[in-house]
């Protein structure tokens, strides 16, 4: 009973600070002081132990299994987690005033907007795929609440950030900028970004086990 207890602090505490520092009122105090690079680091590292102790929650839960596992279910997380750790190296610290993780935000153009051209929430994108790659060779309940989650969140926040940002831009910039061209051009930023991308992945696969105690290959 405590685990489970345990267990769902640790999501409301992940929940609550992926939400409270980013509402404007908060960041722009946190900035002041910080900068915005300081915001930045701390909200990414405030970020990171919130979701290692809800990863480690809910690897010490009760374990109830929903589904068997099978041998196919991690070819399944390989490609998904590919996708999208590609989309996220494409994604983070470029300009994106559609939605958050961008940077220099102002230089926005979206008549070339790469990848923010294919989705405003790219990392939105490359979280659902990590949820549900992971869902789906996780069977027991713990996990499937967790990843479940996570891609209800990334899922359901692509029209909360549309609606807080229409609100702070305004609906006619909001909609100027959101009318971006999908481009297809492959461009030297892109292909390094491409490449960066692929490395972290093996460095991911090559590190799981070790962090996470669970080998991702079949």
């Amino acid at each position: 009973m405590l685990d489970w207890v345990i267990y769902t602090l640790a999501i409301i505490v992940f929940f609550l600070t992926h939400s409270i520092p980013v509402r404007p009122a908060n960041k722009a105090k946190v900035v002041a002081q910080l900068g915005a690079r300081g915001f930045t680091l701390s909200y990414s590292a405030l970020s990171i132990a919130a979701l290692s102790f809800v990863i480690y929650a809910a690897n010490h839960a009760p374990i109830v299994e929903l589904w068997p596992w099978a041998p196919w279910q991690n070819h399944v997380t390989l490609l998904a987690m590919a996708v999208s750790v590609t989309i996220a190296a494409l994604a983070i610290a470029r300009p994106n005033p559609l939605s958050f993780g961008g940077r220099n935000n102002h230089t926005f153009n979206p008549h070339a907007a790469g990848i923010v051209g294919w989705t405003r929430h790219p990392l939105l994108v490359a979280l659902l795929l990590w949820a549900l790659g992971h869902l789906i060779p996780n069977g027991n309940l713990a996990h499937v609440i967790l990843f479940g989650l996570f891609a209800s969140f990334s899922f359901l926040g692509k029209r909360i950030i549309d609606k807080r940002n229409q609100r702070l831009l305004g609906l006619e910039t909001w909609q100027h900028l959101s009318h971006t061209q999908r481009d297809i051009a492959i461009t030297r930023t892109g292909l390094i970004r491409a490449c960066i991308g692929i490395a972290i992945y093996l460095l991911l696969l090559h590190v799981h086990s070790a962090i996470i105690g669970v080998t991702p290959l079949p």
